[in-house]
């Protein structure tokens, strides 16, 4: 196979890698009910003049399966932390004690789910798009490049293999998190 050919079919793979890593990071942020520190991933604190990760200035620990507890590392961040979970937008209600600050994870209704559901939905096909848009890219790449006609043939059969791969791989994580929410 042609240097060329292996060069844009490992950077086609790279794109679509990245494609499924985005995926995985948005499922994240779709919560399935059960309470997990990861559902406070996205949330910034103002700590010393920066947008700080909450995860860098407190431990977050989930006691049971309902309730997400934020011990800060400095006091004085335990209303700084507060406002940033409610300006989050993430539909929790935190509450301070003086100590930490406590977060109860409402169990999910039937049409919460089902909305989720649909979101997580949504961001598959986003991915998906993306793939096809790699394998588009890369079969431009191939008819510009000085080969032999069957040589592109098979090197467009081998992209189309690629996206048939990821775009099984997508299917088998949706899956997963529709699964994951609609379990009660």
């Amino acid at each position: 196979m042609n240097e060329e050919v292996k060069f844009i079919l490992e950077s086609t793979k790279e794109s679509m890698d990245a494609a499924i890593l985005h995926l995985q990071k948005e499922f994240i942020k779709i919560r399935a009910g059960k309470a997990s520190p990861s559902m406070l991933s996205t949330v910034m604190v103002e700590y010393y003049g920066s947008q700080t990760p909450l995860s860098q200035v407190s431990n977050i620990n989930t006691p049971d399966a309902r309730t997400i507890s934020v011990q800060p590392w400095e006091k004085s961040l335990l209303q700084e932390i507060e406002t940033a979970i409610m300006h989050a937008n993430l539909g929790f209600n935190p509450m301070n004690n003086g100590e930490m600050i406590i977060i109860n994870v409402p169990p999910l209704t039937e049409e919460r789910r089902i909305q989720l559901v649909k979101q997580a939905k949504a961001e598959a096909e986003d991915a998906k798009v993306s793939i096809r848009s790699s394998r588009q890219d890369a079969n431009k790449e191939i008819k510009n490049l000085d080969i032999s006609e069957d040589l592109e043939k098979n090197a467009e059969i081998d992209i189309q293999e690629i996206t048939n791969d990821y775009t099984e791989r997508i299917e088998t994580l949706l899956h997963s998190k529709e699964a994951e929410i609609m379990k009660v």
